[in-house]
C-alpha cells in the first residue's frame, strides 16, 4: 500500500501529508431547529490560507496526536476525534483492515468558528484514501464527509460555495480575485451548541415581534459581490445570524469589532459560532496595517487571503 505516496505525497515510504483549510461564513442564514437536533442553515462558504497540516502513516490500529503553535492540551485523542472517525469511516467503507497514525499539526483556532476540526477530518479521509490506495471516488468521499459533520465536506470541496440544509449540500459559487483578511483570535471561548441555544433563546423571547422563521437563503447581494471579487460590495452584505446570540455570552467581542473596524477594515464579523472575527480589507496593504493595529491592540491576528483549495495531498 505504500505506493499511495506516488499520487502527491512525501516520498517518504508509507507517510502521506495532506492540508485542508480552515473556513470563513461570509453569510450565515439560521432557520428552524430540523428534526435531527440541528438547524436549517443557508450559508456562503469561503476557504482560507490558514492551514491545518496532516501527516499518515501505516499503522496496525488508528491512533491521532496534535502539535503547534496553538494548545492543544485539551484535545481529545480518543475513539471521538473527528479525524480519527474520519478514517475509521473510510475503512469501514472500503473494507480496509489496516489502521493509521494520524499526526495534525494545527493553525485553525480550536473552537473558534472556523471549521478547525472538519478541516482535519477531511485532511483525514484524503490523506488515508492515498495511504491505503482504495482510489474512492470524490463524490463518494464527499458523502462521508457529510455522515461526519456539516463543515466537513466544504473543508474538503474548499473555494467558495453556498451550503444549505445542515451547510452539507454544497453547491459551488463563482468568486473572481482574492479576498483579503484579517482574522483576530481572542482569548474566549465559545460553545458552538450553546450559541445556537442563545438565538433560540432570543428567538423565543421575541417571537412575537420576529414572527415564524422562513427557509434561510444566501442574499442574492452576496453572491453578486463575490462574483464581482469587489471587497467593498461584500463588506456590505456580511451577515451572521450567530453573532448577536455570541455578542450576548461574550460581549468583549463587539470589542474586538469596534477595534478592528475603527483600525481600516471595511466590515467585521463573528466566524461562524465565534469566538474569531474576521475582518475584510480592502487589499494587501490594508490588510498588513489592519493586522497590526489589531496585534498593538493585544489580539492574536493573522493575514489570510480566500478563496483556497480544500483538502489535497502536498507533494
Amino acid at each position: 500500500m505504500t505506493e499511495a505516496v506516488e499520487i502527491g505525497g512525501e516520498t517518504r515510504a508509507g507517510r502521506v501529508h495532506v492540508r485542508a483549510p480552515g473556513k470563513i461564513n461570509v453569510f450565515l442564514g439560521v432557520g428552524e431547529v430540523l428534526g435531527d437536533g440541528y438547524h436549517e442553515v443557508a450559508t456562503a462558504y469561503q476557504a482560507v490560507s490558514l492551514y491545518e497540516e496532516l501527516y499518515a502513516t501505516e499503522a496496525a490500529d488508528f491512533t491521532v496526536s496534535f502539535r503547534g503553535p496553538i494548545d492543544t492540551s485539551g484535545l481529545r485523542t480518543d475513539e471521538t476525534n473527528l479525524a480519527l472517525r474520519a478514517a475509521r469511516i473510510l475503512a469501514t467503507h472500503t473494507g480496509y483492515a489496516g489502521g493509521v497514525r494520524l499526526e495534525i499539526e494545527k493553525h485553525v483556532p480550536i473552537a473558534g468558528g472556523m471549521g478547525g476540526g472538519s478541516a482535519d477530518a477531511a485532511a483525514a479521509l484524503v490523506a488515508c484514501d492515498a495511504l491505503w490506495g482504495t482510489a474512492v471516488p470524490r463524490d463518494e468521499l464527499h458523502e462521508l464527509a457529510a455522515h461526519l459533520g456539516a463543515d466537513v465536506p466544504f473543508a474538503l470541496a474548499g473555494g467558495t460555495a453556498i451550503g444549505t440544509g445542515r451547510g452539507e449540500e454544497l453547491s459551488p459559487a463563482l468568486a473572481h480575485g482574492t479576498f483579503e483578511w484579517v482574522l483576530a483570535l481572542p482569548d474566549i471561548e465559545l460553545s458552538t451548541p450553546e450559541v445556537y441555544a442563545e438565538l433560540d433563546r432570543h428567538r423565543e423571547r421575541h417571537r412575537a415581534e420576529l414572527g415564524t422563521r422562513r427557509t434561510p437563503v444566501v442574499e442574492p447581494a452576496v453572491l453578486q459581490a463575490l462574483r464581482a471579487g469587489d471587497p467593498h460590495l461584500l463588506a456590505e452584505v456580511l451577515t451572521n445570524d450567530l453573532q448577536a446570540a455570541a455578542i450576548h455570552l461574550a460581549p468583549q467581542l463587539a470589542k474586538v469589532l469596534e477595534t478592528g473596524e475603527r483600525a481600516g477594515a471595511l466590515a467585521g464579523l463573528v466566524s461562524g459560532s465565534g469566538p474569531t472575527v474576521a475582518f475584510l480589507a480592502e487589499d494587501h496593504d490594508g490588510a498588513l496595517g489592519l493586522q497590526i493595529a489589531l496585534s498593538a491592540a493585544g489580539l492574536h491576528a493573522h493575514r489570510v487571503t480566500g478563496p483556497v483549495h480544500g483538502a489535497r495531498v502536498i507533494g
